[in-house]
């Protein structure tokens, strides 16, 4: 428990169950007979943006919202607390179970309920997860959270991203009533959840999304104190940024998330390969931001931090980094840079037997693609778009960027070998 005795008050435990952290704030800055001024001083903002902060009951800016409470006091439990979505109420699980028969109803019921969810497509499952974000649904208790997690990553890895989605509120559930014990590895599975849930937004091109999820990762991660879920969230949060125009913060974000697992000394190979994870996702930052000195520097150190790791990742692992993987990445790198040519030259002896999981594979595939189309080769580009939809037809039809391709392919090369088959595979989910 906090040794302050103001944040064992009635006040501060109230503002942290109503889900109020601009509150906290104030109330700890009050304490310290600080102005607003004196506070945004402490922070680099304006009182104003200080005296919105507080009143605020929406989250705007949460890197601020903790600098803000760091400097004030208010403890990492009771700060989180506040963060969290608030918990379902009793008439809200009404709403998901209309009896308490229905509520005992089996598997069977479950499972056709989110068969039908799933066909519903992807805006259903948006509509349900906003849902989530906002309210946390009553805890399901299906089954042990590693195993769920474990399925969860897996649906993320076969591509199955619509599956995955109606999969997460009752992840969030569980991992939220499983925190409860505050226990530190209940709290970096939770950021885990979360990072996944970003993950799988980005890939949908729901940033706005995937940036609550990431900011949320990074905060359980935190209080956790777990360095790689920490690297997770960081990393999610960087991709985040980056496709949000946010380059420069987006590059400051990954080379301390980076500098921070190399600081662990890297003993483990789950260090080893969170590192290099981190050194690609850099350098592929620092690619869009066309700064091809720093790119190509770091994804020389990320292959040689990868040398030392398992030429297929094994199965669970939060960064499922290998050598071929790195290689992969270097394939994106020279296309960001807009060097189609190294880029095709990058991956010309890759294959799909490399990598163990349908979304790498198909990685692959999109990002020859990619490369290809920038190099005005339709035909190729057509090809590799093919493979990487066998491998896993979401990586295809799901990603917006792979989707635009297959417009214009269509638009401008309708007759070349593999177009229509292509178009035809976007008609559906259209």
């Amino acid at each position: 428990m906090p040794g302050d005795p103001l944040w064992n008050s009635t006040r501060a435990r109230e503002f942290a169950a109503q889900r109020r952290p601009g509150a906290l704030i104030r109330l700890g800055r009050e304490h310290r007979a600080w102005t607003l001024a004196a506070l945004g001083d402490r922070i680099g903002c304006s009182p104003a943006t200080v005296s919105r902060l507080e009143r605020r009951t929406r989250v705007v800016d949460l890197a601020l919202v903790h600098r803000a409470a760091l400097e004030v006091g208010v403890p990492p439990n009771i700060l989180v607390t506040s963060l969290a979505p608030l918990p379902a109420t009793a008439a809200a699980a009404t709403r998901v179970t209309a009896s308490p028969r229905d509520a005992e109803e089996d598997p069977m019921r479950r499972r056709t309920l989110l068969t039908a969810t799933v066909a519903a497509g992807p805006a259903v499952l948006l509509t349900g997860l906003d849902e989530a974000l906002a309210q946390t649904p009553p805890p399901l208790r299906a089954g042990p959270l590693d195993t769920r997690l474990a399925a969860a990553r897996a649906l993320y890895d076969k591509g199955e991203h619509q599956q995955l989605l109606a999969s997460l509120p009752g992840l969030f559930a569980d991992a939220h009533a499983a925190v409860a014990s505050r226990d530190q590895l209940d709290q970096a599975r939770l950021s885990a959840v979360y990072s996944l849930a970003s993950a799988v937004l980005i890939k949908l091109g729901s940033y706005d999304r995937a940036r609550l999820t990431a900011d949320r990762a990074r905060t359980w991660a935190q209080v956790s104190g777990s360095p790689l879920a920490a690297a997770a969230a960081a990393r999610e949060l960087a991709i985040v940024l980056r496709h949000q125009d946010q380059n420069d913060a987006a590059q400051r974000l990954m080379t301390t998330a980076a500098a921070e697992v190399e600081a662990t000394g890297l003993r483990t190979d789950a260090c080893a390969a969170a590192y290099a994870q981190m050194l690609c996702t850099l350098a592929y930052t620092a690619a869009r931001g066309k700064q091809r000195a720093d790119a190509l520097a770091m994804i020389e150190e990320a292959r040689r931090a990868s040398r030392s790791l398992p030429h297929t990742a094994p199965a669970g692992r939060l960064f499922p980094i290998s050598p071929a993987a790195v290689d992969l990445y270097a394939v994106g790198i020279h296309w960001a840079l807009g060097d189609a040519g190294a880029a095709l030259e990058a991956g010309k002896n890759l294959r799909p037997a490399q990598f163990p999981t349908a979304e790498r594979k198909a990685r692959l595939g999109t990002d020859m693609a990619r490369a290809w189309w920038a190099w005005q080769r339709p035909e190729q580009a057509a090809r590799a778009l093919l493979d990487a939809y066998r491998a896993s037809p979401g990586e295809v039809r799901d990603r917006p960027a792979i989707r635009n391709i297959i417009i214009e392919l269509t638009k401008q090369h309708p007759h070349t070998n593999g177009v229509r088959e292509l178009h035809t595979a976007l008609a559906r989910v259209n």
